[in-house]
Order: structure tokens, then sequence, then C-alpha cells
């Protein structure tokens, strides 16, 4: 099973893609952890994405391409994966849907977590992470069971990401809507594109997608 997880900024792509990840024994591949993780390897995309990041330029399409084509050959793809964070661009799609062609698989679901923008300044500032296992939780909407200690882990410390706060938030919204929006269209005519209310409360969210994927 592979599926692509849409949603802006606190829409809560990865709090649903650890909940699909455990249910379905598929692998979340986040875009920036699999491009960190390829520099510190040091293969041939890993070290040409750092050239282009010393240099001060964008990592271009191939280099992601084939980082990515690289990280999904690994044995705990063989199940499936979720893509969080990528494609970011119509060029992007393209390329995946090429790459996956080859390896003669195609997408199952195109997935967008639908939120009204006025709820995610809340959503975005309210999140913080444990520091040892990095699990995930909120001000008000996921609190750990016990208060000061990680569900997951056991641990007694918690970080915030510096630019989850307010002033960011609008800055963030601008380049989903300008950038990785225009993708949804692309979807939307090959038919695969579908939309879930992230409006709900997480449990909510997480049965429509299930609902989606059981279809």
């Amino acid at each position: 099973m592979i599926i692509i997880l849409f949603g802006p900024p606190g829409a809560g792509k990865g709090t649903q893609a650890q909940r699909i990840e455990k249910e379905n024994g598929l692998v979340q591949l986040s875009t920036g952890d699999m491009l960190r993780a390829a520099v510190a390897a040091k293969t041939h995309y890993g070290q040409k994405a750092q050239e282009k990041m010393q240099a001060g330029q964008l990592v271009s399409d191939d280099i992601v391409i084939g980082i990515i084509a690289d990280r999904i050959k690994e044995d705990d793809c063989k199940n499936g994966f979720i893509l969080d964070g990528f494609p970011r661009t119509v060029a992007q799609a393209e390329a995946l849907d090429e790459m996956l062609s080859e390896g003669g698989v195609a997408l199952d679901a195109v997935i967008e977590i639908q939120v009204d923008d006025s709820a995610l300044v809340d959503r975005i500032s309210g999140r913080y992470t444990c520091a040892n296992c990095l699990e995930g939780y909120h001000d008000t909407n996921l609190k750990p069971k016990v208060d000061g200690v990680c569900d997951a882990c056991g641990g007694t410390e918690f970080k915030r990401r510096a630019d989850d706060n307010a002033e960011t938030v609008e800055k963030r919204l601008k380049e989903y809507y300008a950038q990785t929006a225009p993708v949804l269209p692309y979807y939307a005519k090959k038919g695969i594109l579908q939309q879930v209310d992230g409006m709900k409360s997480i449990d909510d969210v997480a049965a429509q997608i299930a609902a989606i994927l059981a279809a």
C-alpha cells in the first residue's frame, strides 16, 4: 500500500501517518528525514544534495527523486509506505508516477486533510514532542496519559519547535498554497484524490482515513 498525505502545516499529517504506520505495517517517509539520512550516509544523491545545500541552493527535483527511489528499495518499505512532504510540485508528482511505474507499483490513495486556516494557529503553537523518542503531543488535543511522562518511552523531557508560533504560521500557509496545493488538481484529474474533514477529532479523522483505505 502506497499513500500520500496532503494538508497545510498543522493539519495533523504526522499524527495520522503514525497511526496508519502502526495499523497497516507501513513506513512513514518524510522528505526532510530522508534527505538528512542520505547526506549522513554519504550516498550518491546525499553527496549531491549536500553540495547544493552548502552552495546555498535548493535541492533539485532529480536529487530528491533519487533519494526517494533509493529509500523505497529498502526492506522496510516492502509492505508499502506513506509519503509526507512529497511531492511538492507537479513535476515531482509526474516523476513519482514514473518511478512507481518502473517498479511495477502504483499509488493506492492520495488523501488531503482539510482544515480551516483559523484553526491552524492553535494547533501549531500547542504541539510539542518527547525529546527522547519524538512522540508527538498537543497542549489540548493530545496530552500524555500521565502528565509530564511520554506514553511511548517514559521520557520526561519535551521540546517545541522554535518556529511553531503564530508569527510563522501565515508564512508557512502561503508557501503551502503557492507551492504544494497546486499538486492536488493533478491527482484529482486522475480520480484518486480524496478529502477528509481535519476539523474533527484525531480519532474521527483516523476513522475517515481508515474507511478510505479499506474501500
